[in-house]
């Protein structure tokens, strides 16, 4: 907001009546943090807060067990790994190739969450996964990147969508390490929206401090706003991008941009393409993916009824198999008409205990969930897509994210860095290599990108009886 419209009067018309509490403390503001405040207000989309606080339906409402739309719930239409025929893997890897070769392809990864749950207090990206070199998940994908820019004689734009914590020292990561080895004009950083939290008795706005709004991350699904906001979509026109891949950060497996996936993605005309595995079991806690309405959506695991979960097939396996890993290909010119709509994507609710000040400067720190949050989730784009597709992919190829703790149940460094060292050792093995079971391999993509590459290099029997970093 110009400095000259940071007035009282001038806020208190952006602000509907129920939220003039936000100004409660403007006269003993300083300058620096009137400024805040009103840039902070002036980007709050007040007629989506009075929307969501006003609908009856959420989420879970939606899916819960008396909701006819749960009983309607199908497995989804999906290229399986039984229908992927030599046929179409070679139509669809040369389909794939041909566009990532003209530069009709950029990727964006999202790196908003803060390491937390691994006990790691800065982005989740600098985190160390690499089981030999002790890369860092930023530069698994990065390497992964540059190698199908080397792969495919291309440059490829990398945009990597931070949040409101994560995006400062993100930036600093990357310019102290030279970009991880790209150019300046192949990396877009940016950060994602945030949403304030409402007070769930009254709908309004809260607090956190007497000169900020209580905000969060808008979710994943911010990525829309987010690269409409910075212009990206114009410049992706004129340099001819016309396909979106997106990963988030913590599963160093992706493969970037894979042409597979990409080259499916086109054949079928799709303009929202998800990659997905088969669940390991019924509660796995992985969005399910689903045909609902002659529509292909994505429920929350949390959202799925655990009776509905569990159901089977005739033949004893899950009715709903397929688990989201989070890995997508959008058209661009799709998601830029859904971010010229405010509807395209609803907000999901997350009710929570957020500590506010009130009008009168005193802080509550309540014990119970006071207030909602709200957030978008990308794969919402789905059923807005004309035309959408569902690939099966091998887990033990395409999935082994960094989630939880050392020591926990699942997805923890040890079961990443484990899954990494098996696919690779399969790879040299397969090229002829014997590796020793206790032999930690690790293979930097611009060495191989693939399987293929490996037995291209591999000219002769070799093996290999300690830990080993091919780069």
């Amino acid at each position: 907001m110009p400095q000259t419209d940071l007035t009282l009067e001038s806020l208190r018309s952006l602000c509907p009546s129920e939220h003039h509490s936000l100004l409660a403390h403007w006269d003993v503001l300083d300058a620096s943090q009137r400024a805040g405040l009103a840039e902070q207000i002036s980007q709050i989309d007040f007629e989506a807060i009075r929307r969501e606080f006003g609908s009856q339906e959420s989420s879970e409402q939606q899916f819960c067990d008396s909701s006819p739309l749960a009983s309607l719930a199908e497995a989804p239409e999906a290229v399986r790994l039984s229908e992927r025929t030599p046929e179409l893997l070679a139509q669809a890897i040369q389909e794939g190739s041909r566009a990532i070769a003209a530069g009709q392809v950029a990727m964006v990864l999202v790196a908003g969450g803060q390491g937390t749950r691994l006990g790691f207090d800065q982005p989740k990206g600098m985190y160390s996964i690499g089981p030999v070199s002790g890369r860092t998940l930023f530069q698994m994908h990065v390497d992964s990147l540059r190698g199908a820019m080397k792969k495919f004689g291309v440059s490829i734009p990398l945009l990597v969508m931070t949040g409101p914590s994560t995006d400062r020292p993100t930036r600093e990561y990357f310019a102290k390490h030279a970009n991880l080895g790209l150019d300046d004009q192949e990396l877009m950083i940016f950060e994602q929206g945030t949403m304030p939290a409402i007070d769930a008795k009254t709908g309004r706005i809260l607090m956190e401090s007497t000169s900020s709004i209580a905000l969060s991350p808008d979710g994943h699904g911010g990525i829309v706003r987010a690269l409409t906001k910075t212009g990206w979509f114009e410049r992706a026109e004129q340099r001819g991008i016309t396909h979106l891949f997106y990963a988030q950060v913590d599963n160093p497996l992706v493969r970037a941009c894979d042409p597979l996936l990409i080259g499916l993605h086109r054949l079928a005309k799709s303009q929202a393409t998800t990659q997905v595995v088969e669940k390991r079991f019924a509660t796995e806690k992985v969005g399910n993916v689903v045909k609902l309405q002659g529509k292909t959506q994505i429920i929350e695991y949390s959202d799925l009824p655990e009776q509905l979960a569990k159901q089977t097939n005739s033949d004893g396996s899950l009715k709903l198999w397929a688990g989201n890993i989070a890995v997508h290909v959008f058209d661009v010119d799709f998601l830029q008409r859904c971010g010229q709509s405010s509807q395209a994507l609803p907000f999901h609710r997350a009710h929570k205990a957020v500590r506010y000040v009130d009008e009168f400067g005193n802080t509550h720190v309540p014990e119970k969930p006071n207030a909602i949050k709200l957030e978008r989730f990308v794969f919402d784009l789905l059923p807005a897509a004309s035309k959408s597709l569902v690939v099966e992919s091998l887990a033990t190829e395409s999935f082994a994210p960094v989630k939880n703790a050392i020591g926990s149940a699942s997805d923890t460094p040890e079961t990443c860095k484990a899954a990494l060292v098996n696919l690779h050792r399969g790879w040299l093995r397969n090229a002829g290599v014997r590796v020793d079971d206790g032999c930690s391999v690790e293979i930097h993509p611009m060495w191989a990108w693939d399987e293929q590459e490996v037995r291209a290099r591999i000219q002769q029997p070799a093996s290999l009886h300690s830990d080993t970093f091919f780069t």
